[in-house]
């Protein structure tokens, strides 16, 4: 056994450098080796052991006591000693949670100095460190010297690689490992099936899962629900789901949250329903899912239910980061700026949110003003965040500030304009009545104009009734998406106003050729907790005689103080009488009356619709809110248009 020397004494000098305590014997010894010098000392020396050493470096790796573990390292270094696997462990465990790459490297070098093999379990935790610290070429470096992997070595590269979506690495070390003899567990295919993006490579995994009997474990039905979901695949998702009955919240909040990432919101609430049925209590996760079902549906009240729940819970980001949205998608901006006036912790998420739904429901000065306090606040502003300011530049017309934070994002923010920001500029010029400039700043784009981007110039020219241009837009459209019905509508709408009809006819035969059908208008109202939903000509609600009563009721009001039904926005060359009326049975209009005969005149009206809003309908609503002195939100797929004594917060330009 080596004899090392302790010190009692708590100031030493070595090469005339004074050192003062309390002092690590472990340092003192490496001192003394390294320095080749005499260190005085005028007491005695006290020889130690091995083992003493040893013990003081577990001591430290345990007690997560880096500096000093580190010292002690040196020291196991220069003697030659090895400690055990899982000592090392802690103290890759201390490295990591203080982000400590150079010692972990450092500890990485010691176990593997002078000729000494660590256990297959100690090379792991040596790779899992650097997948950690986002080093992929050094894990696999350590990977390639491995002489014996097992199933974690093998399942550490491949979740690493899947996370940092190298995917076709992440399926190759599958067939590698499998090849080698591995059996996967059901980490493994967990991780490896987050890497699947194509569905035939996803439908093998799967085979293969069901062939070892590992389908029923939870996180891997979790990962196939996940994965299925993500690709589309609803009904791949739910049989999966429902191959078993489920005793873990794991795999319920994997199919609530598959539908309400696919905006299928209706079934996403309902699973939440039954899961609550069958005992089992939300967490974070299903909150979260539920609360993103309610902002795609627009549904108010249900979201209400769910916040209830959310309330049980200790303030979390995440959960209040979505509430905000609800509560903003919803139009409730009272409800969402409380919850953001309370949050104890923002994000860029939270700062955005709330600027965004500022801005898309026609606040635009609030939006602008709370960017001002972001900036105040210090939290830098991302991608969305600038989208959000220049939505709300457009909104309130200024042209100058919009120009100038999309020509300066790139030096302020360090943001590069994408197709969402030039799509926000071509609306601020169109607003203004500045096509010209509009199209020259398509033409200018870095990124090939999409569909969007000519939907919004399309838009514009519709407020500002310049129909060359228009049908231009219009045909740029359909050359992208020839299947977008409403641009054929609007192109149709364009023709029709001019009293071409005969190009009206053409397109619709052009429609009927391509297989391009107009969907059905639908406006849905949330009553009493329940989801009503209209569409023009059908008389299924059992409602229906009152609502028409009370329909007709209101347009007979609304004529007495000037209404006319505006038959521009009729698509079909029609008799005067039969255009009229085609217009008085729009989805929204029904919705509204419901509104009016369900709701006290105290409750908003909130109506969420699939297509825009037309013409007619924005001008009837805006004179039966000043009539009747109602407030009414519609949110179609455009605009929120909160409508309050005769006035839309869309400034009449959607």
């Amino acid at each position: 056994m080596k004899t090392l020397w302790r010190f009692n004494e708590n100031v030493i000098s070595v090469r005339g450098l004074v050192f003062s305590g309390p002092l690590s014997p472990l340092l003192l010894q490496h001192l003394r080796c390294c320095s080749g010098a005499a260190i005085q000392w005028q007491n005695e020396r006290v020889p130690i052991k091995c083992s003493d050493l040893l013990d003081e470096f577990t001591t430290y790796c345990y007690a997560r006591d880096l500096p000093r573990a580190m010292n002690a390292l040196n020291a196991l270094q220069i003697q030659k000693i090895w400690a055990d696997a899982v000592t090392y462990s802690e103290l890759i465990k201390c490295c990591l949670a203080r982000g400590a790459v150079e010692q972990g490297k450092r500890v990485h070098q010691h176990v593997f100095s002078n000729g000494y093999e660590p256990k297959t379990f100690l090379v792991n935790t040596l790779m899992n460190m650097y997948v950690k610290f986002n080093m992929l070429d050094e894990a696999q470096a350590l990977f390639d010297q491995m002489s014996d992997r097992n199933v974690v070595s093998w399942t550490t590269m491949i979740a690493a690689y899947s996370s940092a979506k190298i995917n076709n690495k992440a399926l190759e070390f599958l067939i590698l490992m499998m090849r080698d003899g591995v059996r996967p567990n059901m980490f493994t295919y967990s991780s490896v099936l987050r890497a699947c993006d194509d569905l035939s490579n996803l439908r093998q995994l799967h085979c293969s899962l069901l062939k070892v009997g590992l389908e029923s474990d939870v996180f891997v039905r979790s990962a196939l629900i996940d994965v299925y979901s993500k690709m589309g695949q609803l009904e791949c998702a739910m049989c999966t789901f429902n191959e078993m009955v489920t005793g873990d919240l794991v795999v319920w909040n994997s199919i609530i949250g598959g539908f309400a990432q696919n905006s299928d919101g209706d079934e996403a609430l309902t699973l939440f329903k039954r899961m609550k049925r069958a005992g089992f209590s939300a967490d974070q996760s299903t909150l979260t899912s539920a609360l993103r079902a309610c902002t795609s549906l627009a549904l108010l009240e249900v979201g209400r239910q769910v916040h209830v729940h959310v309330l049980k819970f200790k303030r979390d980001l995440i959960l209040d980061n979505a509430l905000l949205d609800m509560y903003c998608k919803c139009g409730n901006l009272e409800d969402s700026h409380q919850i953001f006036s309370q949050m104890v912790e923002k994000d860029v998420i939270s700062w955005s949110t709330m600027i965004i739904g500022y801005a898309q429901n026609g606040f635009s000065r609030k939006a602008l003003e709370l960017f001002k306090e972001m900036k105040v606040s210090g939290i830098r502003p991302n991608y969305i965040t600038v989208l959000g300011v220049l939505f709300a530049c457009s909104h309130a017309g200024l042209v100058e500030d919009g120009q100038y934070y999309f020509h300066s994002m790139k030096k302020l923010f360090g943001i590069d304009p994408g197709r969402e920001h030039y799509g926000c500029m071509v609306d601020l010029l169109g607003r203004s009545g500045k096509l010209d400039e509009a199209v020259k700043l398509i033409r200018e784009m870095e990124c090939e104009p999409d569909a969007v981007t000519w939907r919004t110039l399309l838009g514009a020219c519709r407020v500002h009734r310049n129909m060359d241009l228009a049908e231009y837009a219009a045909k740029q459209i359909i050359k992208l998406d020839p299947s977008d019905a409403g641009t054929y509508i609007l192109l149709s709408n364009i023709y029709a106003r001019t009293q071409k009809w005969e190009d009206v006819t053409d397109l619709r035969r052009s429609m009927k050729e391509r297989g391009v059908k107009k969907e059905p208008g639908c406006s849905w109202i949330e009553v009493n907790k329940q989801i009503h939903a209209f569409i023009m000509g059908d008389n299924s609600h059992p409602q229906k005689e009152e609502i028409n009563k009370e329909l007709n009721q209101i347009i007979w009001r609304l004529k007495e103080v000037g209404y006319v039904p505006d038959t521009n926005f009729v698509l079909q060359d029609l008799e005067d009488e039969q255009m009229e009326d085609s217009l008085l049975y729009h989805s929204e209009k029904i919705a509204v009356a419901f509104g009016v005969l369900s709701l006290s005149r105290e409750k908003t009206i909130r109506i969420r619709k699939n297509l825009r809003i037309c013409g007619d309908c924005h001008l009837f609503v805006k004179l039966l809110a000043q009539i009747e002195r109602r407030s009414i939100v519609i949110r179609d797929p455009i605009r929120y248009h909160h409508f309050q004594d005769g006035i839309c917060s869309c400034g009449d330009y959607w």
